[in-house]
């Protein structure tokens, strides 16, 4: 593997990521690039010790995502550089915030303030943003319908240190499943339920 690659994933090890996120290597595209990284994150409601034991149901996933680190040391004109970041995120939304036909750029904005508040180095962002309405019918018109927001996105990492990067893309999608954001150093507090 090329050091550049080698360096980048170091970085990944090295990323100090929001605990109310569950990473986990999955495996990565093989036609993008020479060389791949996918992970993936969810963020699930969390239930006290004992809520948990009492249900028959697992938490209710709050966001979900993809983050995929591409490197091909020949570079790409259309990514400006050797390394690219892709990344999905993906989260359903009160039905008030997922009717606000803001709800797009909001989400865009997301992206940008997370990498902006991280100091992580990036050129060449694009990415769409997709409000998805579901309605049920038939035997599964008791469901109500729900509003699902995604974000599709993909920027140039300024640099080789991708910690910071997947650290922007942790706390975004935090910020996707309505977690509220955390000051550099602080740890959130678990959430109990007294009974």
């Amino acid at each position: 593997m090329p050091p550049a690659f080698l360096d980048a994933l170091a970085a990944v090890r090295r990323s100090s990521c929001r605990r109310e996120i569950h990473l986990q290597e999955i495996p990565a595209p093989a036609r993008l690039a020479p060389y791949a990284l996918a992970l993936s994150a969810d963020v699930h409601e969390r239930l006290g010790r004992k809520a948990a034991a009492e249900s028959a149901q697992p938490a209710e996933e709050l966001a979900t995502g993809r983050f995929v680190l591409l490197h091909d040391p020949a570079g790409s004109a259309l990514w400006d550089g050797t390394f690219r970041i892709v990344t999905y995120i993906r989260a359903r939304m009160e039905p008030e915030m997922g009717n606000d036909t803001m709800l797009g750029s909001v989400a865009w904005t997301w992206l940008l303030d997370a990498l902006n508040e991280s100091n992580a180095s990036y050129r060449q962002a694009g990415g769409t943003t997709t409000r998805v309405l579901s309605e049920s019918y038939g035997t599964l018109s008791e469901r109500s319908e729900t509003i699902d927001i995604e974000l599709r996105a993909s920027w140039t990492p300024g640099d080789h240190d991708i910690s910071t990067h997947l650290e922007a893309w942790a706390d975004m999608v935090c910020t996707f499943a309505g977690l509220p954001p955390l000051p550099s150093g602080v740890t959130a507090l678990p959430h109990r339920r007294l009974s």
